[in-house]
């Protein structure tokens, strides 16, 4: 008999024919795809948390990296890949390397002496021990996935920072370090502690409005509440980038605590301005707040002016958008300080120069190189359809704050720089030489790079860290230089705090992905805090038309 017949075989599966090298590399293929959907149900960020406010990709783990072999690896830059998480964790180690020196020679003081190894202030803190370093660096130790570092400033923050000290402080100072900082910290962690101390802070800035205009003292006592301004002011006036840049943590002040009193605040002070003849469309550097008058008709984008223009701009961003008043003063301005302010150097640098006594400073300084993001952040939402045509500003601003790096010999920026005949992008005077850990050129790098995504704000970015840990790292932290272009520069011991709070934050976010801290939900204060756009929603600021 013939035998019975059986089941039908099964077909070989396709595989089954491959060769030994085809397996694996099929392998490798189904690994990946298993990996990837493995890391997106992890790290997708968690609705569950932040309802309001998504930190993006949070609890970023920065894998280990061996610096004692990967130093030379690290310099050759890498766009894709590891190349990233090596990069980040170098500034992780520069903010370890900066915060533990800090901790253990400054610990409680503003700020550090790195060389002297000991506590540094300067005036715009008072004669008081305040932590500026701890609250200004907390956002930057969450964001950077430094917990345990972040859980000791806040403890610090809980049991010892006291604002009833008989202490005189820059109101603009601890506006944007202190309050922002703490706004941050708050909004990031959902700790309360910070946002009480935000508002006990807040309470004691308010006495310094007291004026006949509204126009805030530059500087307050918080004990006393007594207000002065700062005696090289011209004709005793209160100061543009000062008294214009309270507006984003006072809104924020407002919507958490539902007092009014902060947000009647700032716009008061942008009612005024409005009323005011601005000479050339252009806002003077100095407004008396007895009478209401401008001082001398200094404009600049730099210094004493910068950070107005900045919270125009991001007034509107953080309103979601509703609050055209703030976007139409900011467009109006602009037009203003492109007409008169900006020009292009005989060598095709485009820089923006500063309005004194009737005619154009052809200098610029560091502080202005914060505008080439600033345009490029503006540039949606610009009038008469000229979105392209500020973002190629920005490039422009950023390619001469580049050159102005590039033509010195420790490749960090100075203070200013001239562009006068055949000198560009290079500082004259000694006192214009130094470099104090400023971070508005690396900040400009972020934002062209978020809009942009050119690899050469990568590169620049990454040329800057090398230089700053090559010349401003010292045994105990980061000092600025006195002379950019010596090759053997002298310190000036000091390690700002705002190197930890703006200049390591945006180098560490230059190589992150553009949904960590997305500029839709969030707004970085000029102290490089963010803040979260407040959506209509949400808001109890029912007294400006531009929340309701």
């Amino acid at each position: 008999l013939a035998p019975r017949a059986g089941p039908a075989p099964c077909p070989a599966p396709p595989w089954a024919t491959l060769r030994l090298s085809e397996k694996f590399i099929l392998l490798l293929i189904l690994s990946a795809f298993i990996t990837l959907c493995f890391g997106a149900f992890f790290f997708l960020p968690d609705s569950s948390k932040h309802k309001r406010f998504d930190l993006g990709l949070e609890d970023v783990l920065i894998p280990h990296v061996d610096t004692s072999k990967g130093g030379k690896n690290l310099g050759g830059f890498l766009i894709h890949g590891q190349g990233h998480d090596e990069h980040r964790h170098r500034w992780v180690l520069m903010m370890k390397h900066a915060w533990d020196n800090y901790r253990q020679y400054g610990w409680g003081h503003n700020e550090l002496k790195p060389i002297a190894r000991k506590g540094h202030s300067t005036n715009i803190f008072g004669n008081s021990q305040m932590g500026a370093t701890i609250v200004d660096a907390l956002d930057t130790l969450y964001i950077m996935g430094l917990h345990d570092e972040f859980r000791e400033g806040q403890e610090w923050i809980d049991k010892n920072l006291d604002f009833s000290v008989n202490s005189e402080v820059s109101v603009f100072e601890v506006n944007i370090r202190f309050i922002g900082g703490l706004l941050a910290a708050y909004y990031l962690s959902g700790q309360e502690v910070f946002k009480i101390k935000a508002v006990q802070l807040a309470g004691k800035l308010l006495p310094a409005f007291n004026t006949p205009t509204g126009i805030p003292w530059a500087m307050v006592n918080l004990k006393s509440g007594v207000g002065r301004n700062w005696g090289w002011a011209s004709a005793g006036s209160s100061i543009l980038a000062e008294f214009g840049t309270l507006h984003m943590e006072f809104v924020h002040l407002s919507y958490l605590t539902g007092d009014p009193v902060y947000y009647n605040k700032v716009m008061h002070i942008r009612k005024l301005l409005q009323k005011m003849d601005r000479p050339n469309g252009l806002y003077p550097n100095y407004l008396n707040p007895r009478t209401g008058r401008w001082g001398q008709h200094h404009t600049s984008v730099g210094g004493l002016g910068d950070s107005f223009y900045e919270y125009l701009l991001k007034a509107w961003l953080m309103s979601d958008k509703m609050d055209t008043e703030a976007r139409k003063m900011y467009d109006d301005a602009i037009e203003a300080i492109e007409k008169h302010l900006i020009r292009k150097s005989n060598g095709g640098l485009t820089f923006i120069g500063e309005w004194k006594n009737g005619h154009l400073e052809r200098k610029m300084g560091h502080l202005t190189c914060f505008a080439g993001g600033m345009f490029a952040l503006g540039a949606d939402g610009s009038r008469d359809d000229k979105a392209g045509h500020y973002l190629q500003l920005g490039a422009e601003i950023a390619h001469t704050c580049h050159e102005s790096y590039d033509r010195t010999t420790l490749k960090l920026g100075p203070e200013a720089f001239k562009f006068d005949g055949g000198v560009e992008a290079v500082a004259v005077r000694q006192n214009e030489k130094y470099y104090i850990l400023r971070p508005e050129v690396i900040e400009t790098y972020w934002y062209m790079w978020r809009f942009t995504h050119d690899p050469k704000y990568r590169q620049w970015g990454w040329e800057a860290t090398q230089a700053i840990d090559k010349y401003c790292r010292v045994s105990g932290g980061f000092s600025g230089v006195k002379d950019v272009y010596s090759s053997s520069p002298t310190y000036d011991d000091v390690q700002q705090s705002f190197f930890l709070a703006e200049t390591l934050k945006y180098l560490y976010l230059l190589f992150s992905n553009d949904d960590l801290l997305p500029l839709d939900n969030w707004v970085f204060n000029t102290e490089a805090h963010p803040l979260p756009v407040l959506h209509l929603a949400n808001t109890t600021l029912s007294g400006n038309p531009a929340y309701r």
